[in-house]
């Protein structure tokens, strides 16, 4: 097995201890060092021996929670995928996901009888951390980015 091939294993067990599927995790390992970095649904299942459902229900996961995107597969028809040097970054200061757990946890204190209420204490403290990451995650990207140096990298 090459190290890139260890690498995108290694990438799909450590993703896969997050929730996500191992495939995905894969994917993912794979997409972040392959080179040529926009590649096919035949090049994943060439280079990972993933079957052709497997990377196509990942890879829309994948692409669903703006991990990869598509893009022009160059000189052929069809598209490839990729992840853009910026994907986590751009995935952490997106408080949407942030804003609905904390909508359902707020929902969750009401059903538990309000603030007060004894039964609430798990909504209210996994509510306040949610609106806690919800307002200072896309603050630390910004700060992340203002510091990072810029090597003239695509990060569209």
């Amino acid at each position: 097995m090459s190290p890139e091939r260890r690498y995108a294993e290694e990438a799909g067990v450590l993703m896969a201890g997050l929730g996500l599927p191992p495939a995905a995790g894969k994917l993912f390992g794979w997409l972040m060092i392959c080179e040529p970095a926009a590649q096919t649904s035949g090049q994943l299942v060439e280079q990972l021996g993933l079957s052709k459902g497997s990377v196509s229900t990942n890879m829309r996961l994948l692409e669903n929670v703006g991990m990869v995107r598509r893009v022009p597969a160059p000189g052929r028809r069809g598209h490839a995928y990729q992840v853009a040097p910026d994907t986590m970054m751009r995935v952490a200061a997106d408080p949407t996901q942030f804003r609905r757990f904390r909508e359902l946890m707020d929902r969750g204190v009401t059903l538990a009888g309000g603030e007060d209420a004894s039964r609430a204490d798990r909504l209210r403290v996994t509510r306040d951390f949610y609106a806690f990451l919800e307002r200072e995650l896309p603050k630390l990207v910004a700060r992340f980015r203002s510091e990072y140096p810029s090597k003239g990298e695509n990060d569209d």
